[in-house]
């Protein structure tokens, strides 16, 4: 704490004992203002602190009783008056939680007059009779009215003890402002995050940025993330994390191995929450050798479910960590974990809609085996298609779904009429004009497939509106739709049937060139000519089953 008596400072500290220096300090402020060395005594035990004046006696008057009075009543007094000599207390709390006193001994008027300054002989006793010691003591005095004195006294107390006040209260506003932007920092962190937990983000993406923000609010060398395997290699349709995956920054002191090692030799799990360790603890789980000096390690988890570990290492200040940043790395884990679960969530659902688009597809390819393999080459041909018309990415995933989808109405068909070899009868042709509509009816209750429907429903609209189901015709027909009409009919012109083999390339193109305008919307004709030998590479590489992970259609 600082206290001020213009033009000097005093400054004192917040420990829990006075040291010497401060001892020394207030002696020289107080020396300023009354011309003598007063003596410092702890005021909560008396003992002392700080030596004033060489006066034996004074080792008496101020006896331990007598500080810690002075120190209760808080008031500057009198503690004792020996033939003219009195002793003075003054109590100050200039450290938060520390009293102290300051005694001193003065001349009183009663050795105003020459006379009674040679009769030292009330004095002399004072100064084991040494009257040479006393007469040099009273020679360095000023004579003092008590009562002058006493205000005196008051008035210093009160000043310094002011001042002591206003720099407490400014290290208190200053500890209040840092605790402010500390809280404000951890807060910005934390909406940081929760403003990029979207699924599309990937669990590293939004780690890397996590430790690279933690940088500024926690004071640690290094932080890291294991994130653990959250499915068995070859066991996902999806791209997922089948093995451990270590991302760092700083100068981390582990590797991904040591670190699963340091997670098991603390025998950390998901219901120990946040684990601090200081350096005596990392001395004697033999980590400290390894450069891991101070740790706080908390899970990413989502209910029981443990997706992986957060750890800041090392206090950049050789410190040991403490609870609030302990607490804020819990938090960031917390969010962490969260986003981890609900892409995994969605993973597992996503794994569910593939599996169950696969079965939908294994029995279209059932009842129709002469078309095997003709949901997966039309979804392909018309993703293939879809990049050259530079549709939103963000379709790809529902044209590709689209295409495996479009013939599930077959699976309502004859199987009489759907394998028949020769011509189809007017009534046959009906009926199985029927599978659009059937199809539809199949996908309307999978939420998931909401999407794919107007492909399923319109891919045999033309564009001069002689398609079916429903007559449509140019724009009225949906995009996805008109893009997968030609993608069927190019792999149904292509492919062999039980009742003619698949036509050349000529031929085809030739149908596509006169039907553009008519049959087919020109534009995706168009396309499907600049994209023709991807879709000819795709027609003679088929794949040996059924690849649901959009970054492997094309």
């Amino acid at each position: 704490m600082a206290v001020a008596s213009a033009p000097n400072t005093l400054t004192f500290s917040s420990s829990a004992a006075a040291t010497g220096t401060e001892c020394r300090a207030l002696v020289d402020e107080l020396r300023r203002n009354f011309s003598i060395d007063f003596a410092i005594w702890d005021g909560e035990t008396g003992d002392l602190l700080q030596a004033g004046q060489t006066v034996p006696e004074l080792q008496t008057m101020a006896a331990e009783e007598l500080v810690r009075a002075v120190a209760r009543d808080g008031k500057a007094q009198f503690i004792a008056d020996v033939d003219g000599v009195l002793a003075l207390a003054l109590p100050m709390y200039l450290t938060v939680g520390k009293s102290l006193v300051a005694t001193g001994l003065f001349a009183t008027g009663l050795f105003a007059t020459e006379e009674a300054k040679r009769n030292l002989a009330p004095l002399t006793s004072m100064f084991d009779e040494d009257r040479q010691a006393a007469q040099a003591w009273l020679d360095c005095q000023a004579i003092w009215d008590a009562d002058v004195l006493l205000r005196l006294a008051e008035a210093i107390v009160g000043k310094l003890n002011a001042e002591a006040d206003v720099t407490r209260m400014k290290k208190e506003v200053d500890l209040i402002s840092q605790n402010l932007a500390s809280t404000y920092e951890e807060i910005s962190l934390l909406y940081t995050i929760t403003q990029n937990l979207r699924i599309s983000r990937s669990d590293e993406e939004l780690g890397q940025l996590a430790i690279e923000w933690l940088v500024d609010c926690v004071p640690a060398s290094s932080f890291a993330i294991q994130y653990l395997p959250v499915a068995e290699h070859g066991d996902s349709t999806y791209k997922a994390r089948t093995r451990p995956n270590l991302i760092i920054s700083g100068d981390c002191p582990v590797d991904e191995e040591e670190f699963r090692a340091l997670v098991e030799d603390l025998e950390l799990s998901a219901t120990t929450g946040p684990f601090i360790a200081n350096e005596k603890t990392m001395i004697e789980r033999n980590w400290y050798e390894r450069g891991v000096r101070q740790l706080i390690a908390v899970p990413l988890c989502e209910g029981d479910n443990v997706f992986g570990w957060l750890a800041a290492f090392n206090h950049v200040d050789d410190r040991e960590f403490g609870t609030i940043e302990a607490n804020l790395l819990c938090s960031v884990g917390a969010l962490l974990g969260i986003h981890s679960g609900n892409r995994d969530l969605y993973r597992q659902q996503s794994e569910l809609l593939a599996n169950i688009v696969r079965a939908l597809v294994s029995a279209i390819d059932a009842k129709d085996p002469y078309t095997s393999g003709h949901s997966d080459r039309v979804a392909r041909y018309a993703v293939r298609i879809a990049l050259e018309l530079r549709v939103n990415p963000k379709l790809l995933n529902t044209i590709y779904m689209s295409g495996l989808l479009h013939d599930v109405g077959k699976i309502g068909i004859d199987d009489n009429v759907l394998r028949k070899t020769g011509r189809l009868t007017d009534t046959e042709f009906e009926h199985i004009k029927k599978h659009p509509e059937l199809g539809h009816k199949i996908l309307a209750d999978i939420k998931q497939l909401a999407d794919v429907l107007p492909a399923v429903l319109h891919h045999h609209e033309q564009w001069d509106g002689k398609g079916y189901p429903r007559g449509l015709s140019r724009e009225e027909i949906p995009q996805i739709a008109r893009i997968m009409s030609v993608a069927d009919a190019y792999d149904a012109m292509t492919s062999d049937r039980p009742y003619r083999v698949g036509m050349p390339d000529e031929k085809v193109d030739g149908i596509f060139k006169r039907g553009a305008g008519a049959h087919w919307d020109p534009s995706v004709v168009d396309a499907y000519f600049k994209a023709k030998e991807d879709i000819e590479e795709i027609r003679w590489h088929e794949r040996p089953e059924l690849n649901l992970d959009e970054q492997d259609w094309a």
